[in-house]
């Protein structure tokens, strides 16, 4: 492991993995709060959010392996959902020596499931918000939005990005035009390397979510407590919205409500930041 300070308020480091050099980012002081983002997001994705946690929280974001800065040993070839898990016990183990507190979102929300049932006493709490795993629906919808998420990556093939991703914020229950977020955003701009996230993401991860191996009736018995969690404006309708109440079945939690929808933590940072840390106090 190598670690380079990066700023007088940011430390950034690699650590190698088995297939893969992962990039990660720490910041502020307090209990150990790791941060697994959604789709193509990587370290710097939720930087408007890690900003308003990091006087209370030691935020941990990184690069997935595949995404951005993590490198991959056979570029082109991307991991199981467990292997994601796996990355996250070893980053864990790295920077902490004590059960941390995580949010996951979306599939970042579906790799803290993973992490819980594989390497108990890890995560302490995990908030995950609208995880995208059909394999907590009932098998004839599993089936189904396996079937879209195959649909997706197919169109995505024949008529690229900006044909596939208005389809899959539909899926996903997400408002395309951005209407409803916190004014002052951070830029995240569409440039070449966010392209290339898309890329792998598409290709390799939604085929990670449609093979996953996740055991839903493992979850009630992990010692991890899990928080579902919900976007205020997203459909009840989607698969995601579907995925967090029926994982607040499994574990006997009701689903906690947070700021915005599908992608809250990007498009309501400082609502957002507000309800973490409320949810986090209430379950320790």
């Amino acid at each position: 492991m190598t670690t380079t300070p990066a700023t007088t308020t940011a430390t950034t480091g690699t650590l190698d993995v088995p297939g893969a050099v992962l990039h990660y980012q720490v910041r502020g002081t307090g209990p150990t709060l790791l941060i697994s983002q959604s789709g193509e997001g990587d370290a710097d994705r939720s930087t408007d959010l890690v900003a308003r946690l990091t006087d209370s929280y030691r935020v941990i974001t990184y690069d997935r392996r595949g995404l951005s800065r993590s490198r991959l040993d056979a570029p082109g070839r991307g991991a199981t959902l467990v292997e994601h898990a796996d990355d996250v016990q070893r980053l864990l183990a790295a920077l902490t020596d004590a059960p941390v507190l995580m949010l996951g979102c979306s599939l970042g929300a579906v790799i803290g499931l993973h992490a819980a049932v594989r390497h108990p006493g890890l995560i302490r709490t995990l908030v995950a918000h609208e995880p995208v795993a059909p394999r907590l629906l009932p098998d004839r919808e599993r089936a189904h939005h396996e079937r879209e998420l195959t649909a997706l990556q197919e169109l995505y093939d024949r008529e690229g990005l900006s044909v596939a991703l208005p389809e899959i914020a539909r899926t996903l229950g997400i408002d395309p035009s951005h209407a409803d977020a916190e004014p002052g955003l951070t830029p995240q701009p569409m440039n070449a390397l966010r392209v290339a996230n898309f890329d792998h993401f598409i290709r390799h991860d939604f085929t990670a979510v449609v093979h996953d191996t996740l055991d839903p009736a493992a979850l009630a018995h992990t010692g991890t407590r899990i928080v579902p969690a919900v976007g205020r404006t997203t459909p009840h309708t989607v698969f995601d919205h579907r995925c967090a109440v029926s994982l607040a079945e499994l574990v006997g939690e009701e689903p906690v409500e947070f700021p915005g929808g599908h992608n809250g933590n990007t498009s309501h940072p400082e609502a957002y930041a507000s309800r973490l840390r409320q949810v986090l106090a209430e379950a320790s």
